[in-house]
């Protein structure tokens, strides 16, 4: 059940693999859109701030790129699937309460779960956006495999989800990149 309050004109999921490049992406889109337009959510904010709260952890510092949050990834993977076992909506209802602009990006969508939480919650107005990266231009961007974390639900979960409303391709072509954004762009404009 979604939370009282603002309605959606419009809620996109942003998923892909390790550094392809979501985060990049839904940034470019707000940038365009503007704050007042567009919010980014990320799903991993609540769960890093409870699993903080819980061990003792600063939660400033499990947020950003950093060997710290690293350290924890594995065992916060952990932890939130146990969560999710409990309450597959725990983490989806907490990130969008209090959110009021019409446009939401999902910044961080990983799991089956939390696209059917997202179109139960908010139906037709709910798009999926998949990033995706050549192994090669992820590499450069920092990528290494891990495992215990690559090959996990949270890496892995939508690989065979079948097909999204959009695909974005982030090789390393920014011209490209930037004629797919200016689509979505117009998209989003469509619905407002």
């Amino acid at each position: 059940m979604a939370p009282q309050g603002d309605v959606p004109r419009l809620v996109l999921l942003v998923s892909g693999k390790r550094k392809s490049g979501k985060d990049f992406v839904a940034e470019a889109l707000r940038s365009r859109l503007g704050a007042d337009v567009c919010a980014v959510l990320r799903l991993s904010s609540p769960l890093k701030e409870r699993y903080a709260q819980e061990h003792g952890l600063d939660f400033q510092r499990l947020l950003g790129a950093s060997v710290y949050k690293e350290a924890y990834r594995r065992d916060m993977i952990r932890w939130g699937e146990e969560k999710r076992q409990a309450d597959p909506g725990f983490f989806c209802r907490k990130v969008v309460e209090g959110v009021s602009q019409p446009v939401w990006l999902v910044s961080d969508t990983r799991r089956a779960s939390d696209i059917q939480w997202f179109r139960e919650a908010y139906g037709a107005v709910t798009q999926t956006v998949r990033v995706v990266a050549l192994e090669q231009s992820r590499k450069q961007r920092g990528w290494v495999f891990t495992a215990g974390v690559d090959d996990a639900e949270s890496e892995c979960g939508l690989d065979n989800f079948g097909a999204f409303d959009w695909v974005i391709e982030n090789h390393g072509d920014e011209r490209h990149l930037e004629e797919q954004l200016e689509d979505l762009v117009a998209f989003v404009h469509s619905r407002l």
